[in-house]
């Protein structure tokens, strides 16, 4: 009944759990699963645990019914074969793509903003997975003085101001909460550091647009992160979980301008791999598409 309601098709992809219930007959379908709900609810408590949960048998159901998987990372491929009993021949990792013409631009247009010492800058949908509470606990323990900017809203918003005043981090924390574009390129360029330490990431685009601003990052030896963060060269990755390892990780960069430099520049070498224009031709590449 579905498919004729729908013009005539070659192929339709669903992102996430985007058209999951359309069953037309004949034509090739392909799941394009950003983040790995299975996974993602393992990370979480509470309700939103429980909405996990519940997506996750919705995307099992719509990746064991398609022809094609595409997933961000190699880690989320092994998530979706484990988590979904899925042949991993049926899977193809496709990064997602950042578009840097546009965030040049912004990088260039976007407002001086004031700077006051060293800024560590931490841009995240805040969940627990995101572990930015462990980052709070870094910054307890810092020799060097920072500010550290936390730009997301999220479940866990409340919890962390909580925790901040708790750990009596005062105005060395500032919770912008959601910003407009050009706002968060500003915090972008203002930054000396780009900090994330999550526990569970599909892929982590922040950490394209962290290094599409010459920024090096400080980031969790977890899930897909090293995919992107190359420890040493772009970035420095630490044990999950340790605020000293952290710490010190974040010291030694904050200590060292010759060294963030460095790694900032790597990885704006190494983000262009992931362009728009590139990863493009890869998706369709995979699909079986003309590029």
């Amino acid at each position: 009944m579905v498919r004729g309601l729908l013009p005539d098709l070659d192929l339709i992809v669903g992102f996430d759990l985007d058209g999951f219930l359309i069953q037309p007959g004949g034509v090739r379908r392909v799941a394009a699963i950003k983040g790995v709900l299975a996974d993602e609810s393992g990370f979480e408590r509470g309700l939103p645990r429980v909405r996990l949960t519940v997506e996750s048998l919705l995307e099992r159901r719509h990746v064991r019914q398609v022809d094609r998987i595409l997933t961000s990372s190699a880690y989320s491929a092994a998530r979706i074969a484990e988590e979904y009993g899925v042949p991993a021949h049926r899977i193809t990792v496709v990064p997602e793509p950042i578009d840097l013409v546009r965030w040049r631009q912004a990088f260039e247009s976007a407002p001086e903003l004031p700077r006051r010492g060293n800024s560590i800058l931490c841009v995240a949908h805040l969940y627990p997975r995101k572990n930015v509470a462990t980052l709070l606990a870094a910054m307890t323990r810092l020799s060097n003085q920072a500010v550290l900017r936390v730009v997301g809203t999220g479940p866990d918003l409340a919890r962390l101001e909580r925790r901040a005043r708790e750990l009596g981090l005062g105005r060395r924390v500032e919770f912008l909460g959601h910003v407009a574009f050009d706002r968060l390129a500003g915090e972008y360029r203002r930054a000396d550091i780009f900090c994330l330490p999550s526990r569970q990431e599909g892929f982590g685009i922040v950490f394209l647009e962290a290094m599409a601003a010459g920024l090096p990052i400080v980031a969790a030896r977890a899930a897909a992160v090293p995919e992107l963060v190359s420890d040493g060269e772009s970035g420095i990755l630490v044990a999950p979980d340790s605020p000293g390892d952290l710490a010190a990780a974040l010291d030694r960069l904050l200590s060292d301008p010759g060294e963030r430099r460095r790694m900032g520049e790597t990885g704006r070498r190494q983000v262009t791999l992931f362009d728009v224009s590139i990863v493009s031709r890869h998706f369709l590449d995979a699909v079986g598409l003309p590029s």
